[in-house]
């Protein structure tokens, strides 16, 4: 029997602790035998001094076992090809699943995908798919497993079956200051990785200042951290460290970036723009990592070219277009908002940077996210980005338009996007969007 008294002193002091004990830590807290004041003290305690590798694997698996497991491994569930899961630590305009998923299904590898919803300023997954009427994110976890084997591809929301534990403790941190401790962040993302038991991992680790990682350092210790959890627990697992110093593509908000999905694929303008070369090289690059560890290709570079070839024609679209109709989304009846506000430049110069958060926060103000987890989505509302860093402006030119069905959040929008805005006679260069692989 073990006090927790006795635990969390020894993480103050900055020890190691048994698998026996964290053990006991993580099912008497899920249980409720544990009280908040004692894991949050916990939780405090490895804020400040850490985990050992073995101990977040430790921390991983109980997590992970708090709960249901699904083994979507090559095999089980009449899936005949090899699953491959992918996971993005989140930004604004991320919207690559939406792409990914149907284009790695094209070429024969089964994509299971449990995702979440916005965090913040950022977007997510599950709020943008529920932008297209009728579709359910909530589907059974029985329907899940037929559907991956049938389309190839499922999108659904966590449900309380996956990690307990994790929900639970999440909850806690987001309340104790400790959601920014990147043991903690890992045991949180790969337990709901390996629960959902597939073949191979594909991580988009983000940094910059959209994103939760400020630094390209953080983020690449992050990275290793969650890919040598994924291949201590037998996953093939490979992970880029991508830029979010800027938005992703030309579109922020639910139906937006669907619109911008959908015209990637099909090659179409939307809302006039087709500018969308950023959301493209991270689709295609993280499209080829999942193809080539799901074993369609010898490696990345002629993986990239089968996912490129599958996205010009048209069987990225056709797959999208399948798996929506599965989980009910009608496509046709996606709505754009028909309001909208100009957002100008006061100056003429060159875009030098972006406070990228804040442009996610801006459109978090107009209704494309949530304050607090009661809030109703807006799905039309977001933004469309008109120049990227290293473009060139003039005084008066369009730098956003702000979209919405409430009219009365666009000036508070207005002014937090240019103040996010850096314009300069300075010239500088386009942030280079894939940093790392590893």
């Amino acid at each position: 029997m073990f006090l927790p008294t006795e635990i969390i002193q020894k993480k103050k002091l900055g020890l190691e602790h048994s698998r026996e004990e964290i053990a006991f830590l993580v099912n008497s807290f899920t249980a409720g035998d544990l009280p908040e004041y004692q894991m949050s003290a916990w939780l405090m305690a490895v804020y400040f001094k850490g985990l050992s590798t073995q101990e977040i694997s430790f921390l991983t698996e109980i997590m992970m076992r708090s709960g249901r497991t699904i083994d979507f491994s090559a095999g089980f569930y009449g899936t005949k090809n090899l699953c491959v899961d992918k996971h993005s630590t989140g930004g604004v305009g991320d919207k690559t699943s939406l792409i990914i998923a149907p284009l790695v299904a094209a070429a024969g590898v089964s994509v299971p995908l449990v995702a979440g919803r916005g965090l913040g300023h950022t977007g997510g997954t599950l709020d943008k798919l529920e932008s297209i009427p009728g579709f359910n994110v909530n589907i059974s976890i029985e329907n899940f497993r037929e559907q991956i084997a049938r389309v190839g591809t499922s999108i659904i929301g966590q449900t309380d079956e996956f990690c307990p534990a994790d929900k639970k403790i999440y909850a806690l941190r987001d309340v104790t200051s400790t959601v920014d401790s990147i043991p903690l962040i890992c045991a949180s993302i790969m337990s709901k990785k390996l629960a959902l038991g597939a073949d191979a991992i594909v991580l988009d680790v983000k940094f910059g200042s959209g994103a939760f990682m400020k630094s390209l350092g953080e983020a690449r210790v992050l990275a290793q951290m969650l890919a040598e959890i994924g291949r201590r627990a037998g996953r093939k697992v490979s992970a880029l460290l991508t830029d979010m110093s800027q938005p992703l593509g030309r579109f922020i908000g639910n139906s937006l970036e669907v619109g911008e999905c959908l015209a990637i694929m099909s090659g179409e303008k939307f809302l006039g723009e087709n500018r969308f070369d950023d959301t493209v090289e991270l689709s295609l690059a993280l499209a080829a990592e999942m193809i080539f560890l799901g074993g369609k290709a010898p490696n990345t570079t002629k993986a990239y070219e089968i996912a490129r070839d599958l996205l010009q024609d048209g069987s990225a679209l056709r797959k999208f277009k399948e798996f929506c109709q599965a989980q009910g989304g009608d496509l046709n009846s996606v709505k754009q908002s028909s309001k909208k506000y100009e957002v100008r430049a006061a100056s003429s110069g060159c875009v030098q940077a972006f406070d990228t958060e804040k442009i996610g926060l801006a459109a978090l103000s107009l209704g494309a996210g949530r304050r607090k987890v009661t809030d109703v989505i807006d799905h039309t509302a977001g933004l469309q980005v008109h120049a990227k860093i290293s473009e060139e402006v003039e005084r008066g030119d369009l730098l956003f338009t702000v979209y919405g069905e409430n009219e009365a959040l666009f000036e508070e929008a207005k002014i937090m996007l240019l103040s996010a805005t850096n314009i300069s006679l300075q010239k500088t260069r386009s942030p280079s969007l894939i940093a790392e692989r590893c």
